[in-house]
């Protein structure tokens, strides 16, 4: 992976990475509206947003060696607003998802440009460090039913919710079921360099609720 460095970067914090928050926003708008085909807002600047980037996520951001962005999720606690729960009980038959140990996370992108798998693995594997330092025990995700493939070769398939047709899938991340050693072999990362990474950029053992 380079010198891929990852970012864990509160969204009141963004406008320290002007560059690489324009990245991410563009990458989107190219992934989920041009890619994708979702219904999802552009702005005049090719920028894709939502209201839950209103809400002061934690977003996970890869820097490139270049320092663009290179992938990037974002994750809210389900105690508050969530789209799984604001757009999406209708495949979770009514039932919202909510609870202290267990973060929405969203907007799974990728910049498309090369090696996807890689800087997927690199996601997922800061992701369940996330799920390590705030002592949760799931992620909980709305996503493309074609993923499911992805999550299956990285060795992290979550328990799926519902499933709407072959479109839209809900599932649920086991955090006690990390598979550690093909995320950092895949990735070429290792927790303790990750770590090192979210000590840098959240302070070392500091929790910061962001869910009021």
């Amino acid at each position: 992976m380079g010198h891929l460095v990852i970012r864990f970067i509160y969204g009141d914090s963004l406008w320290n990475h002007v560059g690489l928050a324009g990245g991410m926003f563009r990458d989107r708008a190219a992934q989920f509206h041009g890619r994708m085909g979702w219904d999802v807002a552009v702005d005049a600047a090719g920028e894709e947003r939502d209201e839950y980037d209103a809400l002061n996520p934690l977003y996970v951001i890869l820097q490139m060696p270049d320092g663009s962005h290179g992938g990037s999720m974002r994750f809210l606690p389900t105690v508050g607003p969530t789209m799984v729960n604001d757009h999406f009980l209708h495949l979770t038959d009514g039932v919202a998802v909510c609870s202290p140990l267990i973060w929405e996370c969203s907007r799974f992108c990728l910049s498309g440009r090369g090696h996807e798998q890689g800087l997927s693995a690199a996601l997922m594997l800061a992701g369940a460090e996330i799920g390590r330092r705030f002592y949760l025990n799931h992620a909980v995700g709305v996503f493309d039913a074609t993923m499911i493939r992805l999550y299956r070769n990285l060795g992290w398939v979550p328990d799926i919710i519902s499933e709407k047709g072959a479109n839209i899938a809900v599932g649920l991340w086991d955090y006690g079921s990390v598979p550690t050693a093909r995320l950092q072999k895949k990735s070429g990362l290792t927790t303790d360099r990750i770590q090192g990474w979210m000590n840098a950029d959240l302070g070392a053992g500091k929790k910061r609720d962001n869910s009021a």
